[in-house]
């Protein structure tokens, strides 16, 4: 039934799932209003929160309390991938005579309900210590060292990894043998680099598995693909110097465990909103540049694999089984979604969840979850499920004087449910579709009974494949031979349009898009000053003809001639007044 937890002004409560969506049983509604840190085990057996009082844990399978601890300030709390221990962390604070405060990190061991270890843990940034999946080692970052624990043994220091100033790092996924991927920031002219290292292996400086090291980063955000083959690591900068962009500059770096790395080439400069590994850990999807953004998946070769073309675009999603992929755009744009079938390449639909602040797939990669949450939003809070395509299931919406916070699926561990087909027809639905209706252009009072010209402000690029052509080779062309391809086609192209002009003689020079001047190719209306006119008009479509070839090419156009082609509607309706003696 695939459970939602709900938490909010009204308390914290769960939902049963696709298809019933009435309240759980298995788990009791706490009505308080003080609730503040939630969370579910990695397998979805455990379920722990803290309501101001206590911090409380149950087994949601058999609906019973396991432990109860005497917590009442928790405002995190976290389940170990195998649920021996309970993390909790409190707000830290120092003691009134100015003396250090008191151990603010719990770590509870749940099978005893005792504490097995208490420590100073002063910013809630990466407060949580990181497991192994198998928690045969545990560590956290402790004054610029990472500090190794075995076997949840938190008394005894088992490795230390020290370098200059660790900022961070991740732990890999999955079995041993478990990696590290640490983050040193530059400082004095230096460059800012990631390692990866194998556990235990951190001695003399030919340890490390991989080194990137790379200039302009304030902040990096790393992650490792399911099979810990390779990490993707965004680098950014607080401020963008050339002021291009308000949210600072981005790069897109590739780490391989096998020591390779490369920067990803993205073909649109602006900001990277979003970065994905796909389940299957050989491809990932990047979306950036300037809006419309682009969305692209790259293989490991960080080459181009699907180009999704440009859209009010900010995020990416991979189900559960990464067959599908979800690009959306939340936040400040208006919550349109592309569901695409990713084995095909094919899109499945495009729904709109407006005003979204929240997106997550349900384990069984078939539903979805969108919500809207205070503080980011404190109206219209509510949450809607819905099936990938495109049908809205169940809508919820708290009362106009209550808040939502959150709202989060229960987990389930990988492999419980099976990949099914992909379906293209919508499923059905007691529920209306959530289309809303298309804002009408404002149009000036002047122009309100005439016809509508469609101008945009900037043209939408379509999806293409970007995979290599069998007949072609298996390696993709690089930047130059694309530029020299380009290049070629365009002169190949102008001249065919010569030979084509040479044929046809002056009098017959077309264009495709005006049927009536095919009709009639050289109008003579008697009167040799309008003559001129058409004439004119003709060599001016003639020159936008060339310039849309010369574009079609891959060419750069200039903002005049982009402007040019803007006109050729305008052009093409004077020209026929002109030819029919308007």
């Amino acid at each position: 039934l695939f459970p939602v937890a709900v938490r909010g002004s009204e308390g914290l409560y769960m939902v049963n799932g696709p298809p019933s969506f009435t309240e759980s049983t298995a788990f009791q509604r706490d009505s308080g209003k003080n609730c503040k840190a939630v969370g579910f085990s990695k397998d979805g057996s455990l379920f722990a929160w803290c309501n101001g009082e206590k911090v409380n844990i149950v087994n949601i399978t058999r609906a019973e309390l396991l432990h109860s601890f005497d917590l009442p300030k928790t405002v995190c709390l976290e389940f170990s991938p195998k649920n021996n221990v309970l993390a909790t962390w409190q707000a830290y604070a120092t003691a009134k005579d100015g003396t250090a405060g008191v151990p603010n990190l719990q770590l509870h061991d749940l099978r005893t309900g005792k504490c097995l270890k208490s420590l100073i843990q002063k910013k809630m940034q990466n407060w949580c210590p990181c497991w192994a999946d198998d928690e045969s080692i545990c560590a956290r970052n402790v004054n610029n060292e990472v500090h190794f624990f075995e076997n949840n043994n938190f008394n005894t220091i088992a490795n230390k990894l020290h370098l200059q100033k660790v900022s961070d790092f991740v732990l890999s996924p999955g079995a041993q043998p478990t990696k590290v991927a640490v983050y040193v920031p530059g400082s004095k002219g230096a460059p800012s680099f990631v390692r990866l290292y194998q556990y235990p292996n951190f001695r003399g400086p030919q340890s490390a598995l991989a080194n990137k090291s790379f200039f302009k980063a304030d902040k990096v955000t790393m992650l490792w693909n399911k099979k810990a083959t390779a990490v993707l690591v965004v680098a950014s900068t607080e401020v963008d110097k050339t002021g291009a962009s308000y949210y600072g500059e981005q790069t897109l770096h590739y780490v391989a465990a096998s020591g390779e790395s490369a920067v990803v080439q993205l073909p649109k400069n602006g900001p990277i909103y979003d970065v994905a590994w796909s389940p299957n850990s050989v491809e990932f999807c990047a979306v950036y540049g300037f809006m419309p953004a682009k969305a692209t998946v790259f293989n490991l070769k960080c080459d181009p694999v699907f180009d999704f073309g440009t859209g009010p675009r900010n995020a990416a999603y991979y189900s559960p089984h990464g067959h599908i992929l979800v690009l959306a755009g939340f936040g400040n744009l208006r919550g349109q979604m592309e569901v695409w079938d990713v084995k095909n390449y094919k899109l499945i639909s495009k729904p709109v969840a407006s005003d979204s602040t929240y997106f997550a797939w349900c384990p069984d990669g078939e539903h979805i979850v969108t919500a809207t949450c205070a503080p980011r939003l404190r109206v219209g809070n509510g949450y809607k499920i819905w099936h990938y395509t495109g049908s809205v299931l169940h809508s919820h919406e708290v009362p106009a004087d209550e808040e939502m916070w959150q709202v989060f699926w229960q987990p389930f561990l990988d492999g419980v449910f099976p990949e099914r087909a992909v379906k293209y027809q919508a499923v059905p639905s007691e529920l209306p579709s959530a289309e809303p209706r298309p804002a009408q252009a404002y149009r000036p009072p002047a122009l309100r009974n005439k016809p509508v010209t469609s101008s945009k402000l900037h043209e939408d690029e379509p999806p293409q494949n970007m995979k290599p052509h069998p007949g072609g080779g298996d390696k993709p062309l690089s930047k130059t031979a694309l530029k020299n391809q380009r290049k070629h086609e365009a002169k190949k192209a102008a001249k065919q349009e010569a030979k084509a002009d040479a044929n046809q003689g002056p009098a017959q020079a077309r264009t495709p898009q005006n049927a009536l001047q095919d009709a009639v190719p050289a109008t003579t209306t008697g009167d040799p000053e309008v003559d001129k006119k058409i004439k004119n008009l003709r060599k001016k479509l003639k020159a936008i003809e060339q310039l849309k070839e010369q574009a079609a090419a891959g060419k750069q156009l200039e903002k005049n001639q982009v402007e040019k082609i803007q006109k050729e509607a305008a052009l093409l309706k004077e020209l026929e007044d002109l030819e029919l003696g308007v």
